[in-house]
């Protein structure tokens, strides 16, 4: 092989940004209230179980995010597990955030936080630990109730897409 044949390896940045494109992740909502009681979410991938007993979870976001000064101030976070049917939901929440709750496609669910009609679950997490790294947060929730929607195909991300497994971008 020559030299002309071997990839440039890329820095740290290049890497991690490439890597985790390739990464296909389950995808999920978040939403929360301002202090105010104004509805906040937003399309996350980072969803994951930490304990079954007590049953906790995390997810991460930056604390530059539109949402980060309402869960930095709530108690309560509702997690929305998306299906391909609610693709355009998990659009529409990692778009413009002012039009995010714009429309009749939410209800108020328990502690009146936003949930999403035809999710496939959602859970209410009570706070018990938000981790400053960085200029992110890693945020611990215990599951306190929850319910599940109508069965769906699951909902990837993938090379900057929202996908259904086997499907090309």
């Amino acid at each position: 092989m020559d030299e002309t044949s071997v990839p440039e390896e890329p820095d740290g940045l290049s890497a991690f940004k490439h890597a985790f494109r390739r990464h296909a992740a389950g995808v999920v909502v978040i939403t929360a209230l301002t202090p105010e009681g104004e509805p906040v979410g937003f399309t996350a991938t980072s969803l994951a179980s930490l304990a079954a007993v007590p049953p906790l979870a995390t997810f991460n976001m930056a604390r530059v995010a539109s949402a980060w000064p309402a869960i930095e101030s709530t108690d309560y976070v509702a997690i929305q597990t998306m299906g391909v049917r609610t693709r355009h939901l998990a659009e529409r929440m990692s778009g413009d955030h002012s039009l995010r709750f714009a429309g009749d496609h939410w209800y108020a669910g328990p502690h009146g936080l936003p949930i999403l009609h035809g999710v496939t679950s959602w859970m209410i997490g009570r706070i018990v630990e938000r981790l400053h790294v960085a200029g992110n947060a890693v945020i611990v929730v215990e599951i306190e109730e929850g319910a599940l929607g109508e069965p769906d195909e699951a909902l990837i991300y993938h090379e900057r897409n929202y996908l259904k497994p086997g499907e090309q971008v």
